[in-house]
């Protein structure tokens, strides 16, 4: 039997801080072959990846995990109680490190588990797909989509996944995520004409234009919700227009914002309207707004079904409680694996994810890992 807290623990051990490897797929690809599974590694553009197959090409039915092995960086490193790629156990029970939740314990847990079940029950007319990255704590752009351009070309398919990101905030079982909210970043800048502040004639300000936009759209709510989504949100994050003197007018101002939208828009339709309030702010103070959009994701929702009630089940059984449904919080590699086949989130509480002293309880990932073998057991029964 694989004990999926020692994998966690061994992973961590790997200081695997985006895009290095530093050992972590390495260490799986080498387990998961001892196992009987195809691996390859399909890296890009530096970034490395990891897939793993056990059963046929093109099998009746394939089950799929995604999940990543990569960190980010764990800062000041004497803020730490215990070294951050130690790994370290202590006598609560708790494995600290960095990606002690996010997420080599969900790799861990659904590594162990594929392992367990094909080596004890193994199906007879199925596959088990395990689509690992090094990138998606990066700009995600060579990490899951690599993989599934290259699964595309090499004819592998999922039917099925489970990305195994922290999906419950403060109790194991508590929540699933069947879908996600669409990301877009703009990045705003105002031109006006600079001048002397005490001549407002001669001039034309691009912060009043800037704040006038800004505060149009924070001051009306983009929509009321869905029944799978929450409000679309906007937030400013930033408004700068490196002007040190006090008695000048400057010629350009910036801003950012982002919106996290649901599935009554789509980044093509955001983008229209934004552009048209952009324009008649232009219009009426004479300083020219442009817009600049960056599309992190789309939203998506996998709709209640078989395979949604197959894992809320199994959460149930092996948890006593129901998961909520949920598509909150922000984005993950859940909105590239959607593209390829119906996918779910179920991992571990979030509570420590990228904070110092980042720690998972031990017995939590193993329980993870009953949770997700259960899974394979029932959905190939």
């Amino acid at each position: 039997m694989t004990d999926a807290a020692e994998l966690t623990a061994e992973l961590i051990r790997c200081p695997s801080v985006t895009p290095e490897e530093a050992g972590a797929l390495t260490l799986l690809a080498d387990r998961l072959r001892a196992a009987g599974f195809e691996v390859s590694r399909p890296d890009r553009n530096g970034i490395p990846n990891l897939f793993a197959r056990w059963g046929a090409k093109g099998a009746a039915r394939s089950f799929g995990f995604n999940g990543h092995t990569d960190v980010v960086p764990p800062g000041n490193l004497g803020s730490w109680t215990h070294p951050p790629f130690s790994g370290h156990l202590d006598e609560d029970g708790m494995i600290w490190g960095r990606g002690a939740t996010d997420m080599k314990s969900g790799v861990a847990a659904f590594v162990s588990a594929a392992i367990d079940f094909v080596t004890e029950t193994p199906p007879t007319d199925g596959a088990v797909i395990l689509t690992i990255t090094g990138d998606e704590e990066g700009a995600g752009r060579d990490g899951t989509t690599a993989i599934l351009d290259w699964m595309d070309a090499q004819g592998e398919a999922m039917d099925v996944c489970i990305v195994g990101e922290p999906s419950n905030p403060a109790t194991f079982g508590e929540m699933m995520k069947i879908g996600r909210r669409g990301s877009v970043t703009y990045r705003v800048t105002a031109t006006g004409v600079q001048g002397h502040a005490a001549y407002p004639s001669r001039v034309r300000n691009p912060l009043h234009a800037l704040c006038r936009f800004l505060d149009q759209l924070a001051s009306a709510p983009l929509d009321a919700g869905t029944d799978h989504f929450d409000p679309s949100g906007l937030q400013v994050t930033t408004v700068d227009c490196g002007n040190a003197a006090s008695n000048v007018v400057p010629e350009r101002a910036t801003a950012v914002f982002n919106i996290r939208f649901n599935d009554l828009h789509t980044p093509e339709s955001l983008d229209a309207d934004l552009q048209a309030r952009a324009a008649a702010v232009s219009a009426e103070t004479g300083v020219t707004i442009t817009l600049v959009p960056d599309v992190s994701g789309m939203a998506f929702v996998t709709q209640p079904g078989p395979f949604v009630d197959l894992v809320r089940g199994v959460v149930e059984a092996e948890t006593g409680v129901q998961p909520i449904l949920s598509t909150s919080g922000g984005t993950s590699d859940a909105r590239f694996v959607k593209d390829h086949c119906p996918v779910v989130e179920f991992g571990l509480v979030g509570r420590f994810m990228h904070e110092v002293d980042e720690r998972v309880p031990a017995d939590q990932v193993r329980a993870l890992k009953r949770v997700y073998q259960r899974i394979l057991t029932e959905y190939f029964a």
